[in-house]
């Protein structure tokens, strides 16, 4: 899909973000083919609950949902593997007419998902969007009868507040009336639950986020020793929010040929490679009503570690500029 904005590239975001501390990278440079079948594998990790949490909300609830809803279209943002999209596509079988459009930034798992798809869904149709959200939606398809957009995972928790209200405000200002959104979020809970779920006993979500030293080798140029690095994984209460760095086990230099530059690590340095921010039910709403979104239904385990929302654009509401 053509960007609405030009979005920059990985020597661009490295160059400003890894050659002088604090060093941290974008955490969408995890999701090559091979990071992809890595969070894949995190979330059938006994610990990782958000994925089988919101999956079993989607079992239990996709079919009230998409009856509130009536949808034709279903536009998911961050599709990945489509593993949860399943339980929405399953709820309207033999839906005439019904589209799916997966939107994802890796071409290969786009392609494997959507083969996938076309067999175990023959009378769906299936209309892939290569792109990166972040670059803007003004080039999003707008579909004739309602849209549900789908957002899940909690991904929304990547990013920062600013960016966040950003992102669902370009969705909400091209929402119709009869579209709605599908929100997934994470909730505030206890450390010991956050901890063990963002640093499994597998080793798993270590190989996960020392997969991007790995892009970083492979499309730069670079000599990164993966293993020379430690993953680790702190809640940050004050901000309420998980964060993933990567620790320089020992003083070590990194060459990126691509932007001929030397990376010099002391040990301990880190890299801060991804942020998970935690909700309540009171955050996520104030964010998305400065979004120019309200909430019309909320579905939450009892113990409430996460939330599925259907969201509805508001008309003639003051959204706040921040």
């Amino acid at each position: 899909m053509r960007p609405a904005r030009r979005v920059k590239t990985l020597a661009e975001d490295a160059r400003e973000g890894l050659i002088e501390p604090p060093r941290t990278l974008p955490p969408k440079y995890f999701y090559d083919a091979r990071g992809s079948a890595l969070f894949d594998r995190i979330c059938d990790t006994e610990d990782y609950y958000p994925t089988r949490t919101e999956d079993a909300l989607l079992a239990r609830y996709a079919g009230e949902i998409m009856c509130k809803v009536q949808p034709r279209h279903i536009l998911e943002l961050g599709s990945g593997t489509s593993r949860k999209t399943r339980h929405l596509l399953s709820a309207c079988e033999g839906q005439e007419g019904m589209i799916y459009w997966p939107f994802d930034v890796c071409r290969e798992v786009l392609e494997e998902t959507g083969e996938v798809l076309m067999t175990d869904y023959p009378w769906l149709e299936i209309n892939p969007l290569l792109g990166d959200y972040s670059a803007g939606l003004d080039h999003l398809p707008c579909p004739d009868g309602g849209c549900l957009y789908v957002f899940l995972g909690g991904t929304l928790g990547n990013f920062e507040e600013r960016e966040a209200i950003t992102l669902l405000r370009e969705l909400a200002v091209r929402m119709s009336p009869l579209d709605r959104l599908l929100l997934g979020v994470d909730r505030v809970k206890s450390v010991h639950v956050l901890h063990a779920a963002y640093d499994d006993g597998e080793g798993i979500t270590a190989a996960f986020n020392r997969n991007v030293l790995h892009v970083l080798n492979r499309e730069l140029r670079g000599d990164f020793q993966p293993d020379a690095f430690a993953h680790r994984a702190v809640y940050n209460e004050d901000a309420a929010r998980i964060e993933m760095y990567l620790v320089a086990d020992t003083q070590q230099q990194v060459h990126l040929d691509e932007l001929d530059a030397t990376l010099r690590f002391a040990a301990g340095e880190t890299i801060l490679t991804e942020i998970s921010r935690k909700f309540t039910l009171e955050s996520v709403t104030q964010l998305l009503a400065r979004a120019g979104m309200a909430i019309e239904g909320h579905y939450a385990p009892e113990n409430e570690y996460f939330s599925l929302l259907i969201a509805a654009p508001q008309r003639n509401v003051h959204v706040a500029v921040i």
